[in-house]
């Protein structure tokens, strides 16, 4: 059985991101997946890393929960908005606090190199756009989707199988959203 976990990253429960993720899971329940939720908006945490790494932070309770959940999980879907070319901010605070060393990855002594420690993992980023999806490519090389794809999962072992631009969402139909939905419900069903 495939161990899915949904990582929530847009602030606002009233957001088509809230459906998106929503859809995914009925479609990876209907596959027989175990799925498991992470809505970053309802964690109680301080998303600064105030000492960087120079000195530890203890970890607030829902951030140990959540590092559970990532340790468990197989397949992670990153569902996130894209403001101002990036992620939102409460989750890049999430990954700052939780994508540690020692836990993500890991320095080699007296080397440029790192161990990845999520290594083995994959992860499909679903992300939505006020503008379409060749734009965001062509006029901006998708900031938001090298720095999590590459810089984040990449950098600490997870590769990421699959990107879904979804966009525009800005005066968007309810037809083109509905179709997004049953999209999205499908990829969960393929447990993409």
């Amino acid at each position: 059985m495939k161990k899915i976990l949904i990582i929530n990253g847009h602030p606002n429960a009233q957001s088509f991101n809230y459906g998106l993720a929503e859809a995914y899971k009925k479609g990876a329940l209907s596959a027989d997946a175990e799925v498991k939720e992470i809505v970053i908006a309802n964690l109680k945490f301080n998303p600064n890393l105030q000492h960087g790494y120079q000195k530890r932070t203890e970890l607030e309770p829902d951030l140990l929960q959540a590092w559970e959940a990532i340790q468990w999980a197989d397949h992670q879907i990153w569902v996130h908005p894209v403001w101002w070319g990036g992620l939102p901010a409460v989750t890049k605070g999430f990954i700052d606090r939780l994508f540690l060393p020692g836990f993500a990855f890991q320095y080699r002594e007296n080397s440029v190199w790192w161990d990845k420690l999520l290594a083995g993992k994959t992860a499909h980023i679903i992300t939505t756009l006020d503008q379409p999806s060749w734009y965001y490519w062509l006029a901006f090389n998708e900031p938001s989707v090298n720095q999590l794809k590459k810089s984040i999962l990449g950098f600490c072992g997870v590769k990421t199988t699959k990107v879904t631009y979804v966009g525009p969402i800005r005066n968007s139909r309810e037809e083109f959203r509905n179709k997004w939905l049953q999209k999205i419900e499908l990829s969960g069903k393929a447990l993409q």
